[in-house]
């Protein structure tokens, strides 16, 4: 069999293949497929790292759909129940802590200062800065379980709720969707709470200059008015680095402004250092109002900012701080 001046009759395999390129590029006249080949790695080499911080946030959601399986597994079994105490998710709580916290250790190095500001017993309102992916936050509230014996209660947006699977471990780690009663019911019962004034549109729209977009906002403020409890400003080195937002373009800017649904796409999954500062507690005060405690509260954050984090962050940089001790400090 022959074409043209191309012979198929080879002795072996290798030849025979190269026969049927051959073959094939004079069929579809496409020309040496050696040149497609070689233009389909060079799109492979461009877009994989694109392809991979995009997949990477999914992992964090992943790693919470698992800890909810393990909570429906713990649910059914409770076989450790006896290990810990009478409380039924005592044991599933400290083993989801102890896995967050190894993740937070492994991947982005996770360091907490300023621990011990955090009561061993009582109620107090941490407020914290929010980043695209809140797994600082993650990290932060196993580290309380874990040196405190603690679980904080926090405060989620409602889209949480309408997350398919989330119900169990949202009810299990104590989170709420407010209103103020609610939260002002958790601190007078003596618990930690966890809120970001912030909330969903800091996440989607902020960015590596690490403003805060807080509006108007006072509720918090009230709650911890109302509760009598102190603020405990808190802010996590290089969050931004870490996880990044799209929400900054036009489109997902206005899709969220006109029906708050966060639809901007998060990328990143990064392991760059993490370093969780919490502040000095700023102490109930009967003769404040609550514009002025959100305004003392959102300038002891900025502080936290100011103090430790470089503008604007820097992924780069973020990556080399795994390898050195050093941090910003005034």
């Amino acid at each position: 069999m022959s074409n043209g001046n191309k012979s198929c009759m080879f002795g072996d395999v290798p030849d025979f293949l190269a026969c049927i390129f051959h073959t094939f590029e004079e069929w579809s006249g496409l020309g040496p497929l050696e040149d497609y080949l070689s233009y389909l790695e060079y799109l492979a080499w461009v877009f994989t790292p694109l392809v991979v911080v995009f997949i990477l946030p999914f992992l964090i959601v992943i790693f919470l759909y698992l800890s909810i399986l393990f909570l429906h597994v713990y649910k059914h079994k409770n076989q450790l129940r006896e290990a810990y105490s009478n409380n039924l998710w005592d044991g599933a709580i400290k083993t989801l802590a102890t896995l967050w916290d190894g993740h937070g250790f492994i991947w982005h190095g996770y360091e907490i200062h300023g621990m011990e500001k955090i009561p061993d017993e009582g109620a107090a309102l941490i407020v914290y800065y929010h980043g695209a992916i809140p797994i600082d936050y993650y990290y932060f509230l196993a580290n309380v379980v874990i040196q405190k014996g603690r679980i904080v209660h926090s405060v989620a947006d409602y889209f949480l709720f309408k997350v398919p699977g989330f119900k169990l471990l949202l009810e299990v780690f104590s989170v709420i969707h407010g209103p103020q009663e609610e939260c002002v019911k958790a601190l007078k019962s003596g618990h930690l709470l966890g809120i970001s004034p912030g909330g969903v549109r800091e996440a989607l729209l902020s960015d590596e200059t690490y403003p805060l977009l807080w509006g108007k906002r006072k509720g918090f403020a009230q709650v911890a008015i109302d509760s009598k409890v102190p603020i405990i400003p808190m802010f996590t080195q290089n969050v931004r680095e870490g996880f990044r937002s799209l929400g900054g373009l036009s489109f997902f800017r206005w899709s969220y402004e006109k029906f708050r649904v966060p639809m901007a796409p998060v990328y990143g999954g990064f392991p760059v250092k993490f370093r969780t500062y919490l502040g000095n507690p700023i102490p109930y005060d009967p003769n404040i109002s609550a514009a002025e405690l959100a305004e003392k509260t959102q300038q002891a954050v900025q502080a936290l900012i100011d103090r430790h984090q470089i503008i604007p962050g820097n992924v780069l940089r973020a990556l080399l701080e795994r390898f050195h001790s050093r941090h910003k400090e005034k």
